[in-house]
């Protein structure tokens, strides 16, 4: 069950890349970069919390670190 989900979740990955890279080929090399860093991060965050589903999500890690800045500024 894991093993199909990582496979569809990497050939939708792969598609989209193939579907965008011609939109962005034109783009700067900083944003092409950036396009492939951000869709990596994505897709490796994707698989951890398919294979990993008890990990917290990035909501809960955003409130886990903003949680006691919302405390100080409470006072």
């Amino acid at each position: 069950m894991k093993w199909s989900s990582f496979a569809v979740i990497t050939l939708v990955v792969i598609a989209m890349a193939i579907y965008e890279w011609p939109r962005i080929k034109h783009c700067t090399r900083i944003e092409r970069w950036a396009f492939a860093v951000l869709t990596a991060f994505g897709w490796v965050l994707t698989l951890l919390l398919v294979l990993y589903p008890e990990m917290p999500g990035p909501t809960q890690w955003v409130n886990a670190i903003y949680k006691p800045l919302g405390k100080i500024l409470e006072k």
